[in-house]
């Protein structure tokens, strides 16, 4: 069910428009997005890596710095210990590659998801102790690491924390913690991801002056789906441009392997089709072979690693498939669609999917999901969430009936006992207090607008808006009453819907400038806005024409001409 709501932000779009040289309609949208005060709609608009904070703003940086600088220069055994996704693989590269280049001896470890788990372990800690490693440095994780950063300190181990996780009791034997969300941490953005918070960590050090690791902390910021507000925002900005750019083999590889124009790359394609081949060897294999890529000096060995990742991402989405089906037979014969937590346990879905078939039974239902699932030592598993529901705060709640838990307002992981299933699903659902209308799906338009209105200026100033993601979405416009004609459905899965609109004037005739436009309505995009079900869109508008939109402006440049086109996400 859907709720269609008009963003209705107050401000001066007149003179927003005229002193930034804005057509009001971008004035609009700015505010919509919470942009305020004249200092904030410029650094929205222009600001660049001049905008981006002091490192040393981060409580513990100025000891962390302290302490890696006579490590580097004792030349003591140094360790990077990081996490099996895209933000723990990214956090590792910018640790180990700057590291290295301001002269430590440092090496890497990134934990199995299977036989690991998360984060650091005894195991990992003692492995570390017989191999004579002298410095940990976490990245990604670590922040709830209390005992095991207490055994490695026993046994002679400094410790680094480097993470960006929410905080339940920090670990006291740390040498240092770096975390924006600690509670006296006076940094100004706390939303930064791992590889974010271990790239500020080099720029402390001296490092990285060129800002090549920036295109890391970009591609992390957005595969780890955190907010593209503030400083998030300038990171993914600055960094896409250098990705466009980039002389990682190992990057330019996987790229030509997944078919994708490095030179156009925007954050769709990170979180949709690279960073999941990334994703898939933490999940599938180990995230090792994805490090191994992005240190790839040979062309040869790097197209072949990038290979291997592509193909492990293509068995990971049939797997996933298989979850997903498994799941919604869960949810529709399992007597919980009642609930308002979802809580699924699926003993045959691989562990490193759980994560994703939430995300889907997330979509599908508009539920809060946590699909469980059996690991090597009990039940684990991953949970997905909306907006109006913080994981995080709800898992802090039933923390009794769990082993071990951590993660963000939005998705979070768990481990817990089998004979607590039952008593998890039941404490879950009592504490929580969203109402039937949380489950609806909220459309939010930011400006109602007759197709009439864009122009190709128009849409081209619009990308002074971008990147969009999490935080920061596409601007999505409205009109009641448009006329489809000519509806077609084509694509490789019939996925894709082209047709002519056009809108009525005042007085009720065509507007025949609109009459070129070929809107597109395609499977699931990055933001979230896909129409899911094209042939329910062809059958409504084959027998009847009328319908409101709700859609997106573009640029369509096939065959080296400029057509400004709609992409529609909702209809009615």
């Amino acid at each position: 069910m859907e709720n269609w709501v008009v963003c209705a932000k107050k401000a001066d779009f007149s003179e927003i428009s005229a002193k930034f040289n804005i057509d009001p309609v971008t004035a609009r949208l700015i505010r919509n997005r919470d942009i305020i005060g004249e200092d904030a709609i410029r650094e929205y608009l222009y600001g660049g890596p001049e905008c981006l904070h002091d490192p040393f703003l981060l409580k513990g940086m100025a000891e962390a710095v302290e302490i890696l600088r006579k490590k580097i220069s004792a030349k003591v055994r140094i360790r990077i210990i990081g996490d099996y996704d895209i933000d723990g693989i990214m956090s590792s590269y910018i640790l180990k590659k700057g590291l290295t280049e301001l002269g430590a001896e440092v090496d890497l470890k990134i934990p199995n998801r299977i036989t690991d788990g998360y984060g650091i372990n005894e195991n990992l800690i003692r492995e570390a102790g017989v191999d004579e490693v002298d410095t940990i440095v976490t990245c990604d994780n670590g922040i709830s690491a209390s005992e095991q950063i207490t055994l490695a300190k026993s046994l002679g181990m400094t410790v680094i924390v480097t993470d960006h996780h929410e905080i339940l009791q920090l670990p006291k034997d740390a040498a240092a913690i770096i975390d924006p969300k600690q509670e006296d941490d006076s940094y100004p953005y706390k939303n930064l991801c791992g590889a974010a918070v271990a790239w500020k960590l080099i720029l402390a050090l001296g490092g990285d002056r060129d800002m090549n690791l920036l295109q890391y902390a970009a591609f992390a910021t957005v595969g780890d789906i955190v907010d593209l507000t503030g400083e998030n925002r300038i990171i993914v900005k600055e960094g896409l441009k250098r990705l466009k750019e980039t002389s990682n083999i190992g990057l330019l590889s996987l790229a030509e392997a997944c078919g994708t124009d490095i030179k156009k790359l925007d954050t769709y394609q990170i979180g949709f089709v690279l960073g999941p081949c990334l994703n898939a060897s933490g999940r599938l294999d180990t995230a090792m072979r994805a490090c191994l890529l992005l240190e790839a000096e040979e062309k040869t060995e790097a197209r072949k690693l990038a290979l291997e990742l592509k193909n492990l991402n293509d068995s990971r989405k049939a797997m996933t498939e298989a979850g997903v089906t498994q799941a919604v037979a869960a949810v529709e014969g399992g007597g919980i669609k009642n609930d308002k937590i979802f809580v699924l346990y699926l003993p045959d879905v691989h562990e490193s999917l759980a994560g994703i078939v939430a995300g889907r039974i997330r979509e599908k239902y508009g539920h809060p999901c946590f699909v469980l699932t059996n690991g090597e030592e009990g039940v684990k598993g991953s949970g997905r969430s909306t907006p109006a529901y913080s994981m995080f705060e709800g898992l802090v709640g039933v923390q009794d009936t769990l082993t071990k838990f951590g993660g963000h307002p939005m998705a979070a992981g768990l481990s817990l006992k089998e004979e607590n299933i039952g008593i998890f699903r039941k404490k879950i659902n009592a504490a929580c207090s969203l109402t039937e209308d949380d489950f609806s799906e909220k459309v939010l338009i930011d400006v109602p607008m007759p197709i009439s209105y864009i122009t190709e200026k128009l849409v081209g100033e619009l990308e002074l808006l971008a990147p969009f993601g999490k935080g920061n979405p596409k601007p999505l416009f409205a009109q009641k009453e448009v006329f489809c004609e000519h509806p077609r459905i084509f694509g490789a899965n019939h996925s894709v819907l082209k047709m002519r609109v056009r809108s009525m004037t005042a007085s009720g005739d065509s507007d025949p400038r609109k009459l070129g436009f070929q809107p597109a309505v395609e499977g699931p995009s990055f933001d979230g806005l896909s129409f899911k079900d094209v042939d329910a869109l062809y059958e409504r508008v084959s027998k009847s024409p009328e319908v409101s939109i709700v859609y997106y402006p573009e640029i369509d440049t096939y065959m080296g001409r400029n057509r400004v086109q709609i992409v529609i996400t909702h209809f009615q």
